[in-house]
């Protein structure tokens, strides 16, 4: 996973130095051949996605397994308790220690986690694959969303980002069997990816932009959000905790998306490949 970006100032120091925490590199190979027979009775090798039980460990204490490919298990840790609202500032996680012999990632904060316990104690199951849980309320905190008024995006920045994403060279076109997301610029009417992740969840994938976001200080009122999953409630307030205006998926959504995404003024837009989409929230953002 490639990550470029505008600093942001909350988490840089006087000198202008990234606070980062200390972090294990630790990835887990993206793909794994197999043999398998095909239609005509040969036999042939196969790339399959690779998929690992990752279980996060806060200050020794489990909260929870995730299946993930392991492409970004630190950075998918980090956006994993970003979204989840158990941590407020890159600057409370002291350490992200990844260990696959024990499947196992262990976090150290700085002074522990507050009220823990009672934010953990209500689990939600969503219809995302590879995640399936979230802690306390969606809605919560929901309202203190404030996307950036004066964004807008263009049809052309829209194709653009499109064409790279149909061009970009993904597991899911070796392999099959993952979902990808990706950041993208939003410049006038052009658009770079920034940076694509996959995972065997659209969830775990848009985490681990999140956690990647985090650590090198991008910020994301600027840039557009795209999933090849659908567009459910939870995928939409991710992207609106992380301060992105457009949100696009080649899939479709869900009810509950929809009407989030119009509370807090996003644009969202769906079934969108080559030249084809839906505007379906937040037109007035979009420049035709």
């Amino acid at each position: 996973m490639s990550a470029q970006g505008r600093p942001g100032r909350d988490a840089a120091d006087a000198g202008g130095t990234r606070y980062r925490p200390v972090l294990t590199h630790n990835a887990r190979p993206a793909t794994f051949d197999v043999e398998a027979v095909d239609e005509n009775g040969q036999r042939r090798d196969v790339s399959i996605a690779g998929e690992h039980p990752l279980t996060i460990y806060v200050d020794k204490q489990e909260l929870l397994t995730l299946m993930t490919l392991g492409a970004a298990p630190e950075a998918l840790t980090i956006g994993y308790l970003r979204n989840q609202r158990l941590v407020n500032d890159i600057r409370d996680i002291v350490a992200v220690q990844v260990d696959w012999d024990t499947e196992s990632v262990a976090v150290k904060t700085r002074g522990g986690l507050a009220d823990l316990a009672e934010k953990t104690a209500k689990r939600t199951k969503t219809s995302g694959c590879g995640q399936g849980t979230v802690f306390g309320d969606l809605m919560a905190e929901i309202d203190d969303v404030k996307l950036p008024p004066g964004a807008t995006l263009t049809r052309d920045a829209l194709y653009a980002l499109l064409e790279r994403v149909r061009l970009h060279e993904t597991i899911y076109k070796q392999a099959g069997a993952v979902h990808g997301c990706a950041l993208a610029s939003n410049d006038g009417d052009a658009s770079e990816i920034l940076m694509f992740v996959e995972d065997v969840g659209r969830h775990n994938a848009v985490d681990a932009i999140a956690g990647q976001m985090w650590l090198d200080g991008i910020d994301g009122g600027d840039k557009i959000f795209y999933t090849t999953g659908r567009l459910t409630s939870e995928m939409v307030i991710k992207a609106a905790q992380m301060g992105i205006p457009f949100l696009v998926s080649r899939s479709g959504l869900t009810q509950m998306g929809y009407e989030i995404a119009q509370k807090v003024g996003m644009t969202m837009i769906g079934r969108a490949t080559n030249r084809h989409f839906l505007l379906f929230t937040g037109a007035e953002r979009f420049r035709g």
